[in-house]
């Protein structure tokens, strides 16, 4: 949940930084909710890291491209905020906990 936590403020913040006008807190505010939209619509059914429920019944491959997408991009978003230890950081506990979490990515990947 940290991870999914430090993501969602990274896009929220990212999204500040490029505007200069009101658009600005209207970036930090949807990029934010777009991310946690897709993070819990397209889950895949009975997935025990979550509820088990979904809105959208997404194929387990699926699901593990989305959230690699999304940790990468925050990843990323922290670069480019020249924030490049943090990011660095980040990607790599993403890295060290998908590595930990082994047996959930060969259950997503069984998952259709």
């Amino acid at each position: 949940m940290l991870l999914e936590l430090t993501a969602i403020s990274t896009f929220g913040v990212w999204g500040y930084h490029q505007a200069d006008s009101g658009i600005r807190i209207l970036l930090a505010i949807l990029l934010p909710i777009g991310f946690a939209l897709f993070w819990g619509v397209f889950a895949v059914r009975n997935d025990s890291s979550r509820s088990g429920k979904t809105v959208v019944p997404t194929p387990g491959w699926i699901r593990l491209l989305l959230e690699l997408c999304l940790f990468t991009g925050a990843t990323l978003m922290l670069h480019d905020l020249e924030n490049v230890m943090v990011g660095w950081i980040f990607g790599m506990v993403v890295v060290v906990h998908y590595l930990i979490s082994y047996d959930r990515i060969a259950w997503l990947l069984k998952q259709k």
